[in-house]
């Protein structure tokens, strides 16, 4: 399924920036960064629940936030995209 993770880390503080930069690392484990604070994650119920765990024990409660949006398997009917950077899919194949 398509999970769509985004988060607002409050980075006023040397800590809510580290937090910052421990969430991005671990979201680039499981999918690909479309906009500065969101990754779009190609996962099962039981990797989503994974990631979600560790997000969870990353994050300050108190000052972040942190979004899954769950848009299931037919995805590709429900995303559009306007501008620049054009629409990739994730699980599209890639040649280098």
């Amino acid at each position: 399924m398509l999970v769509l993770i985004t988060y607002d880390v409050n980075t006023e503080t040397d800590a809510g920036k580290g937090r910052l930069r421990r969430v991005a690392k671990q979201c680039v484990n499981y999918g690909t960064r479309v906009q500065n604070s969101v990754f779009e994650c190609i996962v099962d119920a039981a990797k989503c629940r994974e990631i979600k765990g560790i997000l969870l024990d990353i994050i300050d409660k108190e000052k972040d936030s942190l979004r899954f949006y769950y848009l299931g398997n037919n995805y590709k009917t429900k995303v559009e995209h306007f501008g620049t950077k054009g629409t990739k899919f994730v699980d599209d194949t890639l040649i280098f």
